[in-house]
């Protein structure tokens, strides 16, 4: 735990060791909700979470042009600590970065957060064997919150309040890994440690067509799972995307391809299967490898930008999962034609893979 709290202490050192004409400011919310379940393993892990948020934010304020595109946003990071007041699932704490987005006068917010989970009581055959949701201590941690507030309410002290949706799970690195997801109400307080609200746009900026023509991006993604068998191993996987995408404006560009999925869980599964299921009629040497066909659609922030894709089947000569695919992510550009990138890939509520990509833009 200890190498936990020093991560932590270091992202906070990173937002507010900036020397810059961004405002500092904290947010400190309190959660009560439910758990959700997706799968009919799932009911005996129900229960009423609590626990509590607390956010590091840098206040934008047009220093830069994608403050004031996005009307001017906060970003920082984040701590989290959710007790699931469930024995078998324990508690879970998640550090990582964050994005306010504010709508509405800047009543409305709109919290996007990524960044990692410890679970404390995860999975273990002999001591905890009902917990069907966290495979391993650590994980993914994923939260969304839309949430009323009022700041300067009084001097410098704002109240909030409304919706969080929270989502732990290792991306079946290993497993079991259902995951778990809750729905949360959330009431909190906030402090903007200046008293600079004024938040200009640029007119000095020149005008820019952010319009391109079509760009042609090659990525590969990888990292490594486990099957759905306890304990069958964890193995590398290669997939290899090939699409093309059309930048409309500032923020927006779709996305079409095709990609290649060496999963090789999957084809130790296949082997398995065709041993211990002899009635299925399967054949070890069944090809493990997929093609599927995707649309997305990419978001840019700054250097930043989010991205989520649909897609489909169309070889898949084991038939394990169901046909649609998803994918949601983020993306990091070093420049015009480089970038890397982190996402999870789904069917549906499934997590299958924790994605690092590398991928080049022409």
């Amino acid at each position: 735990m200890r190498n936990f709290y020093l991560v932590f202490l270091l992202l906070t050192l990173t937002v507010f060791g900036q020397d810059n004409k961004d405002t500092n400011a904290i947010d400190v919310s309190l959660f009560y909700g439910n758990v959700i379940p997706h799968t009919t393993d799932l009911y005996h892990l129900q229960g009423h979470p609590d626990g509590m948020m607390v956010s590091f934010l840098k206040q934008t304020h047009g220093k830069e042009e994608w403050h004031s595109a996005f009307n001017f946003p906060d970003y920082g990071v984040y701590f989290q600590y959710q007790n699931y007041n469930n024995n078998f699932l324990g508690k879970c704490y998640g550090i990582g970065a964050l994005y306010n987005f504010y709508f509405l006068n800047r009543h409305l917010e709109l919290k996007v957060s990524q960044g990692i989970g410890y679970a404390t009581n995860p999975y273990d055959k002999v001591s905890n064997s009902k917990n069907r949701a966290f495979g391993s201590e650590f994980m993914a941690n994923t939260n969304i919150g839309l949430t009323y507030k009022k700041e300067h309410l009084l001097d410098n002290l704002g109240i909030h309040a409304g919706l969080l949706f929270t989502h732990f799970s290792n991306g079946r690195t290993k497993t079991p890994n259902s995951g778990i997801n809750t729905f949360l109400i959330n009431v909190g307080l906030n402090y903007d440690f200046s008293n600079n609200n004024k938040r200009d746009i640029d007119t000095t900026l020149v005008k820019k067509n952010y319009s391109e023509p079509i760009k042609y991006n090659f990525v590969l993604r990888t990292g490594f799972n486990e099957s759905a068998i306890i304990g069958s191993g964890q193995y590398p996987f290669y997939h290899a995307s090939f699409f093309i995408d059309k930048r409309f404006n500032r923020k927006s560009a779709l996305q079409f391809g095709t990609e290649l999925f060496l999963t090789n869980s999957i084809k130790d599964y296949i082997k398995y299967m065709s041993i211990a299921y002899p009635e299925m009629n399967l054949d070890a040497n069944t090809d493990y490898k997929r093609v599927g066909l995707f649309a997305g659609y990419e978001l840019f922030i700054n250097k930043i930008s989010l991205e989520g894709q649909v897609g489909y089947y169309v070889y898949r000569p084991f038939n394990d999962d169901i046909e649609v695919y998803d994918r949601i992510g983020f993306k990091y550009h070093f420049n015009s034609k480089v970038y890397t990138g982190f996402s999870v890939k789904t069917h549906l509520f499934y997590a299958e893979a924790l994605e690092f990509a590398v991928g080049v833009r022409l």
